[in-house]
């Protein structure tokens, strides 16, 4: 099969297109699919340039997650048989092979139906960013019915399905953006308010919509400064998560202050410490997440896709950031 190989960390250009063995089903539970479509996400361009998770097993083929159809099942799998369309999120961080390649194996606890109605590209950008939304806004912290909630780069990735959740919570929702583009994405999104983050300072503007008081969730995916500035636009006893490690000069002493609950969000945990119960649990978000966008109430947008060898051009789309929605390879036509 052709797969993008990563030889070494380094730039884009460390991205190959390869021909490698098409893996086979070896347990009672693995699922052999083949691949349609492959999510590009930031943490594949942060794994390429500085080393994956596991460094003593390189190449690695990345990708966290995709869409595509069974071919064929091990003998233990109930809920799938071929020809299922998919869609999973596994491997891709320097362990299980990941989705940039034709062919994967997935244990059936990663994967969840397609519906007809949602597509190959939709599906595969969804995994990732549905279940790191999910979890940060429903098990870190409670978005509910009339909270307010500030969430960073809201025409993202991540934070275009934050800010549909939210709302789907019944959660008033604000969002930073950078263009005019973004303003009116996440306004029809739902956003109440969109702060154009270059020309205003979000902090002022959360505190004027929130007269003062400050939002009882801040969503931060940005991370450096804006998850510092952000513990001023929180309210004392709310609530700030962010995707991103916060550096050295973090205001610790003014969280603690304001009696914040700081929580930090890696959906990737659970297949690092092989933490089954979150696995489940995050497959059950996969699935509600999946069903909203196959009645057509959650939209994962894809804005840009590429051709399976070109994933050096899509990271460093990714890497430069600023993307509205997602990026995605298209690996069968």
């Amino acid at each position: 099969m052709k797969a993008v190989i990563m030889g070494a960390p380094g730039e884009p250009e460390v991205l190959q297109l390869r021909e490698v063995e098409t893996p086979r089903v070896a347990a009672d539970s693995d699922v052999l699919i083949r691949i349609k479509a492959a999510g590009v996400n930031p943490v594949d361009t942060k794994l390429r340039s500085g080393g994956t998770f596991y460094p003593e097993r390189m190449p690695a083929i990345l990708g966290c997650d995709g869409a595509g159809v069974v071919e064929a099942c091990g003998n233990a799998v109930e809920r799938f048989r071929p020809e299922d369309a998919v869609l999973f999120y596994h491997g891709g961080i320097g362990g299980a092979q990941g989705s940039y390649a034709e062919y994967t194996v997935v244990d059936e606890r990663f994967l969840v139906h397609k519906p007809e109605s949602v597509g190959y590209l939709e599906a595969a950008a969804a995994p990732l960013v549905c279940i790191t939304a999910a979890e940060s806004l429903q098990d870190r912290a409670l978005a509910a019915p009339g909270t307010q909630v500030l969430i960073h780069a809201g025409a993202g990735g991540v934070g275009h399905v934050a800010v549909q959740l939210a709302r789907l919570a019944g959660a008033r929702v604000c969002a930073t953006v950078g263009s005019q583009e973004k303003e009116e994405l996440v306004a029809r999104l739902g956003a109440e308010v969109a702060i154009p983050y270059r020309q205003t300072d979000f902090v002022r503007a959360t505190l004027e919509w929130t007269d003062g008081r400050g939002v009882d969730i801040a969503l931060d995916t940005v991370g450096g400064a804006t998850l510092s500035r952000s513990v001023a636009a929180v309210r004392h006893y709310g609530d700030l998560i962010t995707l991103l490690q916060p550096e050295s000069d973090f205001p610790w002493k003014e969280a603690r202050l304001r009696n914040l609950s700081v929580s930090l969000e890696l959906m990737l945990t659970p297949e690092l410490h092989g933490l089954k119960e979150a696995q489940r649990h995050q497959t059950a978000i996969l699935e509600r997440c999946t069903e909203l966008m196959a009645r057509g109430t959650l939209e994962v947008r894809v804005s840009r896709t590429f051709p399976l060898e070109a994933a050096a051009e899509a990271h460093r789309l990714v890497q430069q950031g600023s993307m509205v929605g997602k990026c995605v390879l298209v690996v069968e036509p």
